[in-house]
């Protein structure tokens, strides 16, 4: 685990950055990028969970995702892929990377990561934040899904590292390709559901799995089938723009 000191940091985060969810999505984002043979950038998202599926708990507490790694979950995480793609962050998200990752400390600590994150092209959702001093990242304060459209037009894979309401958005707009979930055997009495905010279900495939010894599971599924935007829905994400 990675804790954070002296950081402007919500304190609904504890201060916390979680080491082996970071190096988790990072490997998997990097292979991503190296295996791509799409034209048009493929959307992901990353996500971690509790076994009745929480991906946050009260306050934003992401403390029971903190057990000890394993020597077997840091092999799958160590790869040193060439990475070509772009993060999304909500604010909240943004805000808790962007404390750790730049700093020394992260260089010290595991500097092939935070080399990675820090070189990364980064893009930030929110209608709040005016300026950012991390090194390539830019602050988009319009329409999520139209600027996510335009994104997946380029040759850039594009991935979302937490963010949970960006991630509802997107998926009820059939914008995301893939979903990665780390699943971790532990259960929390109280949080916010991964997938939360949808309005209607996703019909998704496995498309890959993996089973750690410590019990944590890796899943990636696909969307079963790309359905067709109605005109109803056409018109609402046209009147997100105004």
């Amino acid at each position: 685990m990675i804790f954070i000191k002296n950081c402007s940091m919500t304190s609904g985060f504890r201060y916390l950055v979680c080491y082996k969810c970071v190096i988790l999505f990072y490997n998997l984002f990097r292979i991503g990028a190296k295996h791509k043979t799409s034209v048009m950038g493929k959307l992901s998202v990353y996500n971690f969970v509790t076994l009745n599926g929480y991906f946050k708990g009260p306050n934003e507490d992401i403390s029971w995702a903190k057990g000890k790694r394993s020597r077997e979950e840091d092999e799958f995480a160590a790869k040193n892929l060439q990475a070509n793609g772009i993060l999304l962050f909500g604010r909240k998200t943004y805000e808790m990377m962007k404390s750790y990752w730049p700093t020394e400390q992260a260089k010290k600590d595991v500097p092939d990561v935070a080399k990675g994150m820090n070189k990364a092209e980064k893009i930030v959702f929110s209608r709040t934040l005016k300026n950012t001093d991390w090194e390539n990242t830019r602050i988009i304060n319009g329409n999520i899904a139209e600027e996510v459209k335009k994104l997946k037009e380029g040759s850039k894979d594009i991935t979302i590292l937490g963010s949970g309401t960006i991630v509802s958005q997107l998926a009820e707009k059939g914008l995301i390709d893939v979903f990665q979930v780390m699943v971790y055997p532990v259960a929390i009495s109280d949080g916010t559901p991964f997938l939360n905010d949808i309005h209607q279900a996703l019909e998704l495939k496995l498309t890959k799995s993996q089973i750690f010894k410590s019990g944590t599971a890796f899943h990636c599924y696909e969307p079963a089938a790309q359905k067709t935007s109605s005109s109803k829905e056409q018109k609402a994400m046209a009147q997100e723009t105004h």
